[in-house]
């Protein structure tokens, strides 16, 4: 399951050199409130104090005068402590790998940074040797050789250069977004990086990740939905969370190249005439919208009402979904694009349709990665990518205590069919049973793809919930191990929710890898319950017992 990724930029600049800071923004900043009602600093006046501690620590953050900044996010504490995460450029060039975030204590002043990169950045050209049209010819054969003999169609690339900083010496790199479709329409993408001096690869990654009425549902059972009502019929749209709605793509899919959509499949509302949606089969049309809006709902309530985050993006604003994408489509992908979830409805065989509620919270949480940490989609970075999405959208499918889909730690169990051969798509107990995650951290996992990779993870997140061993919770059976034999003791989902959160949204950077992934759990263990807490503790036990040290 994927998702397309795009860079999330803030508005405010700062440019080191010359310190070049807009009167716009600092009428705006000075003619912004200091403080919340509660005496937190304000978004405004943390990222004034951001941009002072920039200055004054530019050489420590390895900031020059060829280089500017950009606001990606902000987290106020309670405590009024502030985060405030920068994207760099270099000569107008996107740095991948040259993310950063800066911590302010309550007073503004400076704390420290977590950097996804601590090389210098400094290249003796940004002319590139490697033209743009061969940068793009490699990446249309890059994305051929991904699917061998599979006919595609429409196949488009755009080469953008950047500085690749994420991949050892920073150098001059050409990414290029590829994208096609295959012989059943559905869309294909892969995001290449080139060597722009060599033409040699330097990467390669997929570049879509993979994924008051009521109604019945497939999954869910019945549900409440809040709807719009139009007239004397209903609207599957809800006033309640940002307006987020739900509508169908009538088997049609996307024709989009690089951001630039020619033509979309629809999001054609669903309306109904009694508020009562769906029938809990596939013969009606407006059932999988019922689990894709009820899926929206859990997903948006998780994050308000656990982790304070108003929205996917944080602003408050809903997002949409479409269901009955493409034609026998096995995937569902949240697109940064549209803002959107989009649903296949399975091939009948391998999967039904692919509403279910830990798929939704696996997709949208893609969505809040994307606007946080935006964790690069291959190597180890990839892997914790993937396994947030699976470790958030367990924590949604738990929080959410339905009893006709209650929570568990597999992932995708309830659209499996037969043909799979598999009881679910993951397991976070022991992600080996799927015969390809690994279980533990070793040099080489960064090899796999990022769907196994990701099994460090959520074996971590598991151990670190639930502990190790064999037992049994709502009827499902687990028997975790652990790389050095030791026995974990869980502190409870719900604190690993809390804690990875924290970790993602205030710590993890572009690059961050297992190790990475380990201080900032930690650091966030010690924000949320002290350095030496218990829960402190369980966090480097349950990353020992993956191997991670």
């Amino acid at each position: 399951m994927s998702r397309i990724r795009q860079h999330v930029r803030g508005t405010r600049h700062t440019a080191i050199a010359g310190v070049a800071v807009t009167t716009a923004t600092l009428l705006a900043v000075s003619l912004s409130p200091a403080a919340h009602a509660d005496g937190r600093p304000t978004r405004a006046t943390a990222i004034e104090n951001a941009a002072s501690a920039l200055l004054a620590h530019a050489t420590g953050l390895g900031l020059t005068s060829s280089q500017d900044t950009s606001v990606r996010d902000v987290i106020v504490d309670k405590d009024g402590t502030q985060h405030v995460r920068y994207d760099r450029t270099y000569h107008r060039l996107p740095v991948l790998g040259g993310d950063f975030v800066v911590h302010l204590a309550g007073d503004g002043s400076y704390r420290g940074a977590d950097r996804a990169t601590r090389q210098a950045i400094s290249l003796p050209s940004v002319t590139p040797e490697v033209s743009a049209p061969k940068a793009a010819d490699l990446a249309v054969n890059a994305l051929r050789a991904a699917h061998l003999g599979a006919r595609l169609e429409q196949v488009r690339a755009k080469p953008q250069l950047v500085v690749d900083a994420l991949h050892g010496t920073p150098r001059l790199a050409w990414r290029t977004d590829v994208a096609g479709r295959d012989s059943l329409g559905n869309p294909v993408a892969r995001t290449v990086l080139t060597d722009a001096r060599t033409g040699s690869r330097i990467d390669a990654w997929d570049s879509i990740e993979t994924a008051t009425g009521d109604g019945t549902s497939l999954y869910g059972g019945t549900v409440p939905l809040e709807t719009t009502q139009s007239g004397s019929s209903y609207q599957l749209k809800d006033p309640t969370r940002g307006n987020t709605y739900t509508g169908d793509a009538e088997g049609k899919t996307d024709l989009c190249f690089f951001g630039i959509c020619f033509s979309r499949a629809p999001a054609t509302l669903f309306t109904d005439a009694d508020n009562h949606w769906g029938s809990g089969t596939t013969a009606d049309r407006a059932t999988a919208a019922v689990d894709a809006q009820y899926g929206t709902n859990e997903t948006w309530d998780y994050y308000k009402n656990v982790h304070g985050r108003n929205g996917i993006a944080g602003d408050g604003k809903g997002s949409y979904n479409r269901v009955h994408y493409g034609n026998k489509y096995n995937n569902a992908f949240w697109d940064d694009s549209c803002f959107c979830m989009t649903y296949g409805d399975g091939d009948g065989t391998t999967f039904g349709p692919l509403v279910a509620l830990d798929v939704a919270g696996h997709e949208m949480s893609h969505g809040v990665t994307s606007k946080t940490a935006a964790l690069t989609y291959s190597g180890e970075s990839g892997g914790l990518n993937e396994a947030t999405s699976d470790i958030l959208g367990t924590m949604v499918e738990w929080y959410a205590n339905n009893s006709s889909d209650t929570g568990d730690y597999l992932i995708g169990e309830k659209i499996v069919k037969p043909g799979f051969g598999k009881a679910a798509l993951r397991f976070m107990d022991k992600p080996s049973k799927d015969g390809s995650s690994a279980d533990y951290w070793s040099s080489s996992v960064g090899n796999l793809d990022v769907h196994y990779s990701s099994g460090v993870a959520n074996h971590f997140a598991y151990l670190l919930a639930e502990g190790s061993g064999a037992k049994t919770i709502n009827g499902v059976s687990y028997d975790s191990p652990t790389s050095n034999g030791s026995t974990v003791t869980g502190i409870g989902r719900d604190k690993v929710g809390k804690i990875w959160y924290r970790a993602l949204t205030v710590y993890m950077t572009s690059s961050t890898n297992y190790k990475g992934a380990r201080t900032a759990t930690l650091n966030a263990a010690k924000d949320l319950y002290g350095a030496g807490s218990a829960e402190y503790n369980a966090v480097a036990a349950a990353w020992s017992a993956v191997n991670v040290s």
